[in-house]
């Protein structure tokens, strides 16, 4: 006898929907998978066949063959467990199943038939309403994060009997309800109203929150670089549910979703300075994301910048510009996205004194000059905003006055995100000013002659590239839609280009 049942292998974050065909026949009692199947999918024979009889079901007692089709695309996981043992289940009892045709199952199977939790629900959802399917059977631990997808039933399963039931009709289950609520990122512990002084670095802050752009933090221990950093999501709009699902799907491939459902406030992700290339940008044998993508529609946070490897830092360069991440390998092409907002903090020189009118540098200009020589000049050319966070003086670390709370810079931030969302509203290529074309450029980065002028001196005497060039426009940009002005003006220019004198200052 021969069944189908229909389940999904994972590709990069995506899902792709896979055949399971299971066929009996005379021959030896013996179970063989064919189809491309890693070792994980090979060894399912005896979890499955356990599984079964601890479950009180019947499985095959002769030569059953289970094909994943199609046959060219590898199978990896313990998610193709359950539809295996359910297809093998129905064909020891020759059952006709309506209900299989319709659905699409994946689920990893304990010794005792218990379904446990997989990588990636959230994708085997969208793929099965790709597919035009009516439900989705899966562990009752990864319902709550497929649920989100609309137009298909999500049911929640704790065993493999009670999948088997629930496929022929013995017993009825009810579809997991969708539950999305964007939880508030702002908290009593990370709240800038805490931070005293750098209100210029405050400003910066805001500025590339509010259009998405990349942010290098200089200065010496101890001024704040870290604090400010790590309350950065507190100031940064709540997700939007396609955010939200965006996010989930990475988490989830890669194994952090943990049953949570679906990730309600955006990532904010600081990997130590000894991370790998393949830890920061994703990449191994079998491609999962990295750092950059989990961090994806939220912040990524790199503490001391320079103690990073620098072959590390230079794959930053290809997400920077077209925020995702490309991975070539034998069997194919993956793309992550990566459209997170990158932080960087560092000190001006090793010891942290560079410049510090207080405090003597101990460092050589050998030191200095090559402990600055660890990033390179075209990353640093992509990061839009640049700016000194100085030494906090002692009258402002011993007011008592509060500062600006976090609540108050968000609704800025939002408001200008409001006027970005407006204007972007029909584009593909992006959500915010920091992700707009060269067309995108033209049409809404437009200069008055004092303005056009202004940012011919600032060219000419920083000497700056033509990438920069293209940043200092889109962070004017950001500059006027947080002022609620729709043209750009002087003002706003000549704020975008105080971001770039550090650039020439410090490092040349």
């Amino acid at each position: 006898m021969l069944t189908r049942v229909f389940s999904a292998a994972l590709r990069g974050v995506d899902a792709l929907q896979v055949e399971v065909e299971v066929n009996s026949g005379n021959g030896e009692p013996v179970l063989v998978i064919v189809g491309l199947p890693d070792a994980s999918v090979r060894e399912s024979r005896d979890r499955v066949t356990t599984a079964i009889s601890n479950s009180g079901l019947r499985w095959p007692r002769m030569r059953t063959t289970v094909n994943l089709a199609p046959a060219d695309l590898k199978k990896e996981g313990p998610s193709f467990d359950l539809p295996i043992a359910l297809g093998m289940c129905v064909v020891a009892d020759g059952a006709d199943v309506p209900r299989l045709d319709r659905c699409l199952i994946a689920g990893e199977l304990g010794l005792n038939g218990e379904v446990r939790p997989i990588k990636g629900a959230l994708s085997i959802a969208l793929e099965a309403r790709r597919q035009k399917k009516k439900a989705v059977i899966l562990p009752l631990a990864n319902a709550a994060e497929a649920a989100v997808v609309t137009g298909i039933d999500v049911f929640g399963v704790r065993s493999l009997r009670e999948a088997y039931e629930f496929l022929t009709r013995q017993k009825e289950l009810d579809p997991v309800a969708a539950d999305f609520a964007a939880r508030d990122a702002i908290s009593d512990e990370l709240d800038f109203a805490d931070v005293k002084g750098q209100e210029q670095v405050k400003r910066a802050i805001e500025v590339a929150v509010a259009g998405n752009h990349a942010l290098i933090l200089i200065g010496p221990p101890g001024s704040g670089k870290s604090m400010l950093s790590k309350r950065i999501p507190s100031i940064m709009p709540p997700l939007t549910l396609e955010e939200a699902i965006e996010t989930t799907k990475i988490h989830s491939v890669a194994g952090l979703s943990n049953g949570a459902g679906v990730h309600a406030v955006r990532p904010f992700r600081a990997p130590h300075h000894t991370i790998s290339d393949v830890g920061l940008v994703g990449g191994s044998t079998n491609p999962s994301p990295g750092e950059v993508s989990l961090a994806h529609n939220g912040v990524l946070f790199l503490d001391e910048l320079p103690e990073f490897k620098r072959s590390t830092l230079e794959v930053l360069r290809q997400p920077l510009e077209d925020r995702k991440i490309l991975i070539s390998r034998a069997a194919g092409t993956i793309t992550f996205p990566a459209n997170a907002m990158l932080v960087a903090a560092l000190n001006p020189c090793k010891c942290g004194y560079f410049g510090d009118p207080k405090r003597e540098c101990r460092c050589s200009p050998r030191e200095v000059e090559n402990y600055r020589n660890r990033i390179s000049g075209p990353l640093l050319d992509r990061i839009d905003i640049h700016v000194e966070a100085p030494a906090v003086e002692y009258r402002e670390l011993a007011s008592t006055e509060r500062a600006e709370p976090s609540a108050a810079i968000r609704e800025r931030v939002m408001t200008a995100r409001a006027v970005q969302a407006a204007r972007f509203a029909t584009s593909r290529k992006g959500r915010t000013n920091a992700e707009m074309s060269a067309a995108q450029l033209k049409q809404h980065c437009k200069l008055d002659p004092a303005g056009q002028e202004l940012l011919r001196l600032a060219m000419t005497e920083l000497q700056l590239s033509a990438r920069a060039y293209d940043r200092i426009l889109k962070v004017a940009r950001t500059i006027a839609d947080l002022a609620e002005s729709p043209p750009i003006r002087t003002e706003h220019l000549a704020e975008a280009i105080q971001y770039r004198t550090l650039d020439r200052n410090l490092w040349r």
